[in-house]
């Protein structure tokens, strides 16, 4: 009994479908996921890889079925049918790429919005040093999250990050602490404010699904709430310099109690300022006194340097 044409390409077609499915569900490439935003990425991901495995099937079997059916047989001297090309096949095999790109275009723009991609109220104000320009003008900045005022009844957590060769600074603006490890709690929404001391990084963690790059001179604004607890690393994707690779930090994703307990125990302890002293000869200051005014206005101070990691 010969099984229709018909029915075999509709039952292979149910077969590629439910493999593509399946794989797009459980290939397990991505880390674990640890924020809101996270799962949103990996659906987008997850239904990539579902299309590109169907289409890899589809393509790679017919190849596989076309060697098979179509292979010369002993003593065949004849040739194949004439054939120059088929007009509504490449139609069809044109239409699906652009359907398939259009599908993506709109669940990536939503995806992209929902994590806070399109959000017009963060804006920064131009560097007033750019000449023959407006000092306040506004541009849209850089990053990904909501801001500050629109992110919900929750406060967010704000912390400036500061990439160096070759280290990650975290300053805690609200209580003053300088961390060379970033420590947020669950299910509060953190926004990050990103920036480089010298040239170009890019601060990525990958269980957030989110990278930013740090730029010199210009900030970035990075949200996002962590709903998973646990240590990830942080890891500079950009190349930076000779010791790329060791620029590596640690996001700790810990639960209210500790990140008080921790918030608690790392508050600076106030000092008395230098500034303080009305007038001092420099002759009787030591070096690291005579430079500390200088270092300030670079922005690096001892609880700085003390976060970078020494050899």
């Amino acid at each position: 009994m010969k099984i229709p044409s018909n029915i075999i390409t509709l039952i292979v077609g149910v077969v590629i479908t439910l493999i593509s499915l399946w794989y797009g569900q459980n290939h397990g490439l991505m880390p674990v996921a640890a924020s809101y935003d996270a799962t949103q990425v990996d659906g987008i991901f997850n239904f990539m890889m579902s299309i590109a495995i169907g289409l890899f099937l589809l393509v790679e079997g017919t190849l596989v079925f076309c060697l098979i059916k179509f292979r010369r047989r002993p003593n065949d001297q004849t040739d194949g049918p004439p054939i120059e090309g088929n007009v509504p096949l490449e139609i069809f095999w044109t239409a699906i790429p652009t359907v398939i790109v259009f599908i993506l275009a709109i669940y990536s723009f939503k995806v992209y919005s929902n994590m806070g991609g399109l959000d017009p109220v963060i804006s920064v104000n131009t560097p007033p040093q750019q000449i023959a320009m407006d000092g306040n003008q506004k541009q849209v900045a850089l990053g990904i999250g909501t801001s500050a005022n629109e992110s919900g009844e929750i406060a967010p957590l704000m912390v400036k990050v500061q990439g160096m060769q070759y280290a990650w600074v975290f300053t805690y603006p609200e209580t003053g602490i300088i961390s060379g490890e970033l420590h947020v709690p669950k299910n509060r929404p953190v926004q990050l404010t990103i920036a480089a001391a010298d040239v170009l990084h890019a601060f990525w963690v990958p269980q957030l699904r989110l990278k930013q790059d740090a730029i010199p001179g210009r900030n970035a604004i990075l949200a996002f709430t962590a709903n998973r607890e646990g240590d990830y690393p942080i890891v500079c994707a950009e190349l930076c310099g000779a010791y790329h690779g060791g620029m590596k930090s640690v996001l700790h994703v810990e639960d209210e109690e500790t990140y008080a307990q921790w918030e608690e125990t790392n508050k600076p302890i106030q000092e008395a300022s230098l500034d303080e002293t009305l007038a001092v000869n420099p002759e009787n200051l030591s070096e690291g006194q005579f430079l500390r005014p200088y270092t300030h206005k670079m922005g690096i101070h001892k609880e700085i340097l003390a976060q970078v990691p020494h050899p």
